[in-house]
């Protein structure tokens, strides 16, 4: 039987029913929200993700969201102080239309990165996490500066290890540690100035989604095409989507590369 969105809403809403929380469905967007009814905190579901990972994985993959979405709406009922949690805070990379507050219409801490991507700030909570608002800030009294300095030093002190994929004479590294910091990893110019002195050719960087940053050595035109398939497909499974554009890293600042990916005609 084909999954529709209207039965992946109904297969949700049995699995996630409670007196507490209410739930929607955004039949334009294609989306499925749950909330806590007393302050509008919530997960906001796209149902063709969940379509496409239900197919492939059954009723596992299901299981495995409803425990992500449980875990996340006990953390935003919750009270968190970030004095003492410094080194559990991180950077979290989102895209420009990524909601800069939350239901509950508190504005959250943020950052412009790129055109195509913002800088928000989480406290990592080992399942989950929080993105961090301006009261958290205020009843700390820290100031956005001294929260980005924090974060910008712990990203530093994550994993680097990738895999390398060679494909038509370019060089494809892929970080997906998993650990919902991934694309922030891209915030470590040092990281980026070490991958670019080993390069041949030009450096070109992505986050498609969350869980993960690809970085390329593009040596000829055939890599930009594959870069631009690559980055596209990531960006449309991915859990938390950032931006199909890749960007050229070139002093230390990124410019997004606008390419139409398509297969060219072999010669005759």
């Amino acid at each position: 039987m084909k999954m529709t969105s209207i039965k992946m809403k109904k297969l949700l809403e049995e699995h996630l029913s409670g007196a507490s929380f209410h739930t929607s469905f955004n039949r334009d967007k294609d989306t499925f929200r749950i909330e806590w009814k007393d302050s509008k905190q919530g997960v906001t579901i796209q149902l063709p993700n969940i379509i496409a990972k239900y197919n492939e994985r059954g009723d596992e993959a299901i299981d495995e969201l409803v425990g992500h979405i449980t875990e996340s709406l006990k953390i935003m009922h919750q009270t968190y102080q970030l004095e003492g949690m410094e080194k559990q805070i991180f950077p979290a990379i989102r895209s420009t239309s990524f909601p800069t507050e939350t239901k509950a219409g508190s504005k959250l801490v943020f950052k412009d990165h790129t055109a195509e991507t913002r800088v928000f700030y989480a406290l990592d909570l080992g399942k989950s996490y929080r993105l961090i608002d301006e009261p958290m800030l205020e009843q700390e009294g820290w100031t956005t500066e001294h929260l980005d300095e924090i974060a910008t030093f712990n990203v530093r002190s994550l994993s680097y290890d990738y895999k390398l994929d060679k494909v038509a004479d370019n060089d494809f590294y892929f970080i997906a540690k998993q650990d919902g910091y991934d694309a922030s990893r891209i915030l470590n110019d040092t990281f980026l100035e070490a991958m670019k002195a080993k390069c041949k050719g030009e450096l070109a960087v992505a986050v498609p989604h969350q869980d993960v940053l690809i970085l390329a050595d593009i040596q000829n035109k055939t890599g930009y095409d594959i870069l631009a398939q690559m980055t596209m497909k990531f960006f449309a499974e991915g859990r938390i989507p950032i931006t199909s554009l890749a960007f050229v890293y070139e002093d230390k600042k990124l410019t997004p590369i606008f390419i139409l990916a398509k297969n060219r005609p072999k010669d005759d």
